[in-house]
């Protein structure tokens, strides 16, 4: 049983002392530790400028009941992919009664699931590029006749495009889904629009300036998002105002649709000969390193990045201990 509760529109904070003690829960046991790692010791580092009461806690080597016994209040979730963004450690914060940042546990654990976020979303009407699942090697050739080449290849449950190929031909297939099936045994093929990225951040109602990606890699994989130096941002993204409005509404309604709060991060894909946007995925507890994309937007519009830690902290006052 949940020992939160929802109290409806957030406020904003006057001062550090009114978030109490603050774990920044980072780390954990996924394939995205390394990123949660450095994502969560950036937010701490921002928290402490601004004056925050706030310590690092790492769920991949202590017990989350800690949490309580050593009086933490609040807790500002940085953990990535599975036990992080799922729901699991939102359940967890809810039976402690610990406030926490970001969706909740429905939202969480949904948009964890590539899959059924795609389900959800192409009900409610919105754009995703043509799928097939891929329940056994037997459904590739299917997937070929289906989505055709290019096509993407991905496993349902993972952030951070860990386990994901983009495939140009038939005989490169069996690889990417072997690839796949090795960290999610659901796995499903997608086409590939041919145009360029754009991601769309979200914190509380509001949709900051969209990013185009430019990778140098064929596709904006793990490496491109957190190593390599040679991918290219584009913040301004350059849409037009027409465009930039109807990018921004389709993330808006991504948000809602899924009950996603808080923070978060919309990806989408437009087709370059249509101008079509095709919704991708929905990143709950974005990376927040020097390579990321959420503070990168925050700066466009005039936020740095402590204040940017601070106001998505606000978030978890919409949630408090019954």
């Amino acid at each position: 049983m949940s020992r939160l509760t929802l109290v409806g529109a957030g406020r904003r904070a006057q001062s550090s002392a009114e978030f109490g003690k603050v774990a920044v829960l980072l780390g954990g046991d996924s394939s995205e530790r390394e990123i949660s790692l450095m994502s969560g010791n950036a937010v701490l580092q921002g928290l402490l400028r601004r004056g925050v009461d706030a310590a690092a806690f790492d769920p991949g080597v202590r017990p989350v009941q800690e949490l309580a016994s050593a009086g933490f209040e609040r807790a500002w979730i940085a953990l990535h992919g599975p036990g992080g963004e799922d729901g699991l450690i939102q359940g967890a914060l809810e039976w402690l009664g610990i406030p926490y940042t970001g969706s909740g546990v429905l939202a969480s654990a949904l948009t964890m699931d590539k899959l059924k976020t795609k389900r959800v979303v192409v009900g409610a009407g919105l754009a995703a590029p043509p799928y097939t699942v891929l329940s056994s090697a037997e459904d590739l050739e299917r997937a070929l006749l289906e989505v055709g080449l290019p096509l993407m290849v991905k496993p349902a449950s993972q952030g951070s495009s860990v386990g994901i190929s983009k495939v140009k031909t038939a005989a490169e297939l069996p690889q990417a889904y072997a690839e796949a099936r090795a960290v999610d045994p659901l796995v499903f093929a997608e086409r590939f629009v041919e145009g360029p990225e754009l991601t769309v951040s979200v914190l509380g109602d509001r949709a900051l300036p969209s990013i185009r990606i430019q990778p140098a890699t064929e596709f904006y994989d793990y490496q491109a998002k957190y190593f390599r130096n040679d991918t290219r941002y584009h913040c301004p993204s350059g849409l037009d105002a027409r465009a930039e409005a109807e990018l921004s509404a389709a993330a808006l309604a991504t948000f809602r649709v899924t009950d996603c709060s808080g923070w978060g991060r919309v990806d989408f894909m437009r087709e370059a000969s249509t101008g079509k946007f095709y919704f991708i995925e929905i990143n709950t507890t974005p990376g927040m390193t020097d390579h990321s994309l959420v503070p990168m937007a925050a700066r466009q519009a005039g936020m740095d990045f402590d204040e940017l830690v601070w106001s998505v902290l606000e978030s978890s006052f919409v949630r408090q201990r019954k």
